[in-house]
């Protein structure tokens, strides 16, 4: 009793991988998520199901909407804003088998100029006395690119993704997970809407812009580290370390740590601060010396030299407990407040400077996300 009274808080930050070989609880949850942030206002509803049948299996399906209205700085400076609606389905299945679990899930997502389809599986093995998961998976995505305006535009992507983890409790107090993930892509992975821009001296404005060209492959590879440490007042510390690189020549590190505390029985309380950088890739520039001056050309901010920090904060609170057919529900709300600094992609509404002189672009984003949980 002593052992699990004191990792019950620490089991409700870890990911099913690292806990004993069970199936997921039976449970419906409801959210609503809103992202405001750089001129792009996303926001929209997500409801997931999950049901064992008998004591092998457990099915889940999930319903995800995006409402996305869009004048952010690419669009603002190359376009006109946009409104569009995203539709995401996926379905999935768990089998257990003594200490091993084996998932299947097939997700599908829509928009007017965009279409995927995702199939997963994976397998995770309980060792040593559960004190250690080992866990794998692989995911195949088949993607249809279009464009607005443009209906004989249609491109594909094909994306590939293996994973490998390992899990191991590594005292009362400690916990370790460990990840690595590589996933590659083929297609055509550009934006059909973005441009890049090149000094033009017969321009007025003394530049023009040409459609981007990205290469048609694209290699990256992730790995983690992630430690939990229990406290002795019903609290934990959380940290968490990523590497990325990709063969554009982008490389990533990610580093959070946070802070959990349990209070009064029924409500939990999370804090946390993360910080993001990353290098451009190897074809970025936010002004060209001239039109298709190399192979490759993009400008797209996502893949210039930009770092962020996030605060974050959050509640969760059980307000029933055994309740006729309902094991428990809750209430969450999470916040977060992004900050965003771009050291190489510059703002383009500054038409007083000098060309390749304006200000550097930098902006703030909120990030809300509101659930209800019942477990039954």
């Amino acid at each position: 009793m002593l052992m699990r009274g004191r990792f019950l808080l620490l089991l409700l930050l870890l990911p099913a991988a690292l806990r004993a070989a069970v199936l997921p609880e039976e449970r419906a949850d409801a959210l609503y998520h809103s992202y405001d942030g750089g001129g792009v206002q996303v926001n929209g509803p997500s409801i997931l199901l999950r049901k064992g049948i008998g004591d092998s299996v457990s099915a889940s399906a999930n319903y995800y909407v995006d409402a996305i209205s869009s004048a952010s700085i690419d669009v603002v400076t190359t376009a006109s804003p946009y409104e569009e609606k995203r539709t995401e389905t996926s379905v999935g299945v768990d089998y257990l088998h003594a200490d091993t679990i084996m998932s299947l899930n097939y997700t599908r997502s829509s928009e007017n100029d965009y279409e995927a389809r995702t199939a997963a599986f994976g397998i995770s093995q309980e060792l040593f006395g559960n004190m250690m998961t080992v866990s794998m998976g692989y995911a195949q995505g088949n993607d249809v690119v279009g464009k607005r305006g443009d209906a004989s535009f249609s491109e594909d992507v094909k994306r590939q993704q293996y994973k490998l983890g390992l899990s191991q409790i590594l005292t009362r107090n400690l916990l370790l997970n460990l990840g690595f993930e590589t996933v590659t892509d083929e297609g055509y992975l550009n934006n059909p809407y973005r441009s890049v821009r090149y000094r033009d001296a017969s321009s007025a404005r003394g530049y023009s812009y040409e459609p981007e060209k990205y290469p048609r492959t694209r290699t990256s590879n992730a790995a983690a580290v992630r430690l939990i440490y229990h406290l002795p007042i019903r609290a934990s510390l959380h940290g968490e370390y990523r590497l990325f690189d990709d063969s554009w020549g982008i490389t990533a590190s990610h580093m959070q740590i946070g802070y959990t505390h349990g209070w009064r029985d029924r409500w939990i309380f999370d804090l946390k601060y993360r910080v993001y950088t990353q290098t451009k890739a190897d074809f970025y520039a936010d002004l060209f010396p001239y039109s298709q001056s190399q192979n490759f050309y993009g400008r797209d901010k996502e893949i210039s030299t930009f770092s962020s920090q996030t605060f974050g904060l959050g509640v969760s609170y059980d307000f029933l407990r055994n309740w006729r057919l309902i094991k428990r529900a809750s209430f969450s709300l999470k916040y977060d407040y992004i900050l965003f600094d771009y050291q190489d992609f510059r703002d383009l509404r500054d038409s007083s400077s000098p060309v390749g002189e304006e200000p550097l672009y930098n902006f703030s984003a909120n990030v809300m996300q509101l659930y209800f949980s019942m477990w039954y």
